[in-house]
């Protein structure tokens, strides 16, 4: 009798030598796969907004003419001289450099009619060709789009008005989010009974500007007038907004 017991005991000692490498992984992964749910459960992470206002100090105009003929190439050859009497007043009258004028779009195509009888047929041919136009007086905006108008441009797009230098007002948005966050994180770890620990971690999305301005909506918000004596155009730039976001990740204890 006391030789069997002594037999299993040595099989019981055996099998655990030979399963016990096993055993102890096991035991290692089970206890990693814990700890990383613990930390899981001891991090914050919020999203903070930042925004402010300033006011612009660029503007670029988008300053365009179209043309229509029988044939392509008399609507290109009508439009290239409105553009081309457009471009010596902005260089000439203006003062605008060469590097504040690019072409912003061009194209010449056809324009159909439609009837049953005959289908589709060419009616004529149209030319367009768009400048973006960069200017820093703002004061002289109304004025150099009536000029404009005076010497062919029949096609005035978007005034969109900007910061020419971001650098001085992107930290201060940035500290708006992050004081936002850290409101919403103290807010949440009180919630929760805990504690706020360190920043552990920062992800910044880009630093954007709410700042462009179709006619249509310069004219709905009042910020176009036309003054009906001197027909004279009036623009008035506003103000622009700067936000951006950080995802801010903290430590809970």
């Amino acid at each position: 009798m006391k030789r069997w017991v002594k037999q299993v005991g040595s099989v019981m000692i055996a099998g655990a030598l030979l399963t016990g490498g096993t055993t102890w992984v096991g035991l290692s992964g089970t206890t990693e796969v814990h700890a990383a749910e613990a930390a899981q459960q001891n991090l914050l992470t919020v999203m903070g907004k930042g925004e402010i206002s300033v006011k612009p100090d660029i503007v670029y105009l988008s300053i365009g003419a179209e043309s229509y003929a029988e044939t392509a190439k008399s609507a290109q050859k009508s439009n290239a001289q409105k553009i081309d009497k457009i471009t010596k007043l902005l260089k000439e009258t203006w003062k605008i450099d060469d590097k504040d004028i690019k072409t912003e779009q061009f194209y010449v195509q056809p324009n159909y009619t439609y009837s049953d009888d005959n289908g589709r047929k060419v009616k004529n041919y149209s030319a367009y060709h768009s400048l973006e136009v960069t200017l820093r007086d703002l004061s002289k905006v109304g004025d150099l789009l009536d000029a404009a108008s005076d010497v062919g441009a029949n096609s005035i797009g978007n005034a969109r008005f900007s910061i020419e230098n971001r650098d001085a007002f992107e930290a201060q948005v940035i500290d708006k989010a992050m004081a936002n966050a850290n409101l919403k994180a103290q807010a949440m770890a009180k919630a929760s009974n805990r504690s706020l620990g360190i920043v552990l971690n920062i992800v910044e999305g880009s630093v954007s500007v709410n700042n462009i301005y179709g006619l249509e909506s310069l004219q709905s918000k009042a910020e176009v007038a036309f003054d009906a004596e001197s027909a004279n155009t009036s623009v008035k730039p506003g103000e622009v907004k700067l936000s951006t976001q950080l995802y801010v990740q903290y430590e809970l204890k």
